[in-house]
């Protein structure tokens, strides 16, 4: 067989529950459902930070962000790091991205990619440079396609959304979608290692409206109604439902926002299903390692808020994953295993034949490699700063919304050091720079509505937690190894 190639999909900000694969009940995802027949699902897979720079600074170098440094999305791709991009160059391969950078800044990390054609949220970037290759669509017609996005539509401080009808080929993920598959007809012969970066369905909510969902459709999940008021909600917690929750918002504007969110994951999935019939077409896909996955996910209704935050809750940390690679990897399987992200870069370089560098945390998969299940996965967010309060919040013009969470968006980021363990049952959250842990009972709570953090009942999973997050803490605070001596005297 030849040197396999890798196709790295990753969609921005798509928590797993909006496909019916994790469970939704009104967002069909079928070249989804195609992949993880083709493939492996994993269950209980996380983000190891919930914010689009750290994650992906993460992924690629396989390191949690307090090894590798980039905890804020000001702080992008270390020059000096070790990344799969450069594993796969050395090794003769033609390296690409198009779709959403967030990530890389060095001119030597531009130098590893054959291919580049970057779009962000908002369309082309300001430097629309392209290299490699054109995007198949004239300019003009990306920038008309964007337009809305550029000038949304203010439905309330908290939230907007719209619905528009350009071709389906100018959006960004018609776009991507479109610029793989003449990549993939293009240079499909040679190795190769493409990253695929749909930037849906991130904000701005828009999407064309064949694949809006009606608010009629959209189930919501459950809210409590004291949830914010309760004294075992974390300070943080609250100021960001103080900015962003939508309880006094129309329930049919909430729930088309929602629709239209779903609907960018439909979109993209049909993106999906578009690269996956060009590899069947050009014969590429035997030979193809395809991964699907989002760096973290989005509200969407969820805790009566749109958008994100530096919260823990599951709908902003855990994520779809698929791994697919037919005749080589198993077919049908969901995979219960707590997964991160970052293991994803140690289980495609497994199945290449490469070595996996010392640095990286990440192991490889369960069922996709000879790796043993998993019991517990991690996250983390936060540089140390000073915690931004109600206090600090009430210092800012009202009505707060969007424009409130901009103001504080970089303190925010910075706060505190707070971590994450979750297993199949629990979650725990601390930080000892803040003034609240949190505990979650998963399989009686799915919707985390109940911080149980206090309850004499659960002191032993507390411990075994707090024990399974310092053993993470202490195993992964290296990630710069030394050189070591040879055995013997």
């Amino acid at each position: 067989m030849n040197q396999p190639n890798v196709i790295i999909i990753m969609s921005d900000q798509m928590k797993a529950t909006a496909s019916h694969l994790y469970g939704s009940a009104f967002c069909q995802t079928p070249s989804l459902e195609r992949m993880a027949n083709e493939g492996v699902l994993f269950k209980h897979a996380v983000t190891p930070h919930p914010l689009c720079v750290p994650c992906r600074i993460s992924f690629w170098t396989s390191q949690f962000p307090h090894s590798h440094g980039g905890r804020r999305n000001q702080t992008l791709m270390p020059g000096d790091a070790m990344h799969a991009f450069k594993l796969w160059k050395a090794a003769g391969y033609r390296c690409g991205l198009i779709g959403k950078n967030h990530c890389f800044e060095e001119e030597s990390d531009f130098d590893l990619f054959d291919v580049w054609c970057e779009i962000g949220h908002g369309g082309l970037p300001r430097d629309a440079a392209t290299k490699g290759m054109d995007w198949f669509r004239s300019r003009e017609s990306i920038n008309a396609a964007h337009a809305v996005r550029k000038n949304m539509p203010e439905t309330s401080p908290q939230f907007s959304y719209a619905v528009s009808d350009f071709p389906l080929k100018d959006y960004s993920t018609g776009l991507v979608a479109g610029q793989t598959v003449r990549f993939l007809e293009q240079f499909g012969n040679d190795p190769f290692a493409l990253w695929v970066s749909i930037p849906d369905p991130h904000t701005p909510y828009e999407c064309p409206e064949r694949y809006a969902i009606a608010p009629d459709d959209v189930v919501m999940p459950p809210w409590r109604a004291d949830e914010y008021s309760d004294v075992t909600a974390p300070e943080r917690n609250r100021v960001l439902h103080a900015m962003i929750g939508v309880e006094e918002d129309s329930i049919e504007d909430v729930k088309g926002c929602v629709g239209v969110y779903h609907g960018m994951v439909r979109f993209l999935d049909d993106g999906v299903g578009q690269i996956l019939d060009a590899l069947d077409r050009l014969n590429l896909r035997e030979n193809t390692i395809v991964v699907f996955c989002a760096d973290h996910g989005d509200f969407s209704g969820e805790h009566a808020q749109i958008a994100k935050g530096g919260a823990f809750y599951d709908c902003l940390t855990r994520v779809p994953l698929i791994v697919s690679w037919p005749g080589r990897v198993p077919q049908g399987v969901v995979d219960e295993s707590c997964v991160n992200l970052i293991d994803i870069v140690p289980t495609v370089l497994q199945l290449q034949g490469f070595d996996v560098p010392r640095s990286m945390h990440g192991e490889g998969l369960p069922t996709v490699t000879d790796a043993a299940p998993r019991d517990a996965a991690f996250s983390e967010y936060g540089a140390g700063g000073p915690a931004f309060t109600m206090a600090d919040l009430e210092q800012l013009e009202k009505p707060w919304g969007r424009r409130a969470i901009g103001q504080s968006l970089q303190w925010r980021e910075a706060e505190g050091r707070r971590k994450m363990v979750r297993t199949a049952e629990w979650k725990y959250v601390h930080d000892p720079m803040g003034d609240r842990d949190e505990l979650y009972d998963l399989v009686n709570d799915p919707w985390e509505l109940y911080n149980v953090m206090d309850n004499a009942d659960h002191r032993d999973i507390i411990v075994d937690l707090q024990l399974k997050l310092a053993d993470w803490s202490i195993r992964t605070e290296d990630a710069r190894p030394v050189p070591m001596p040879a055995r013997g005297i």
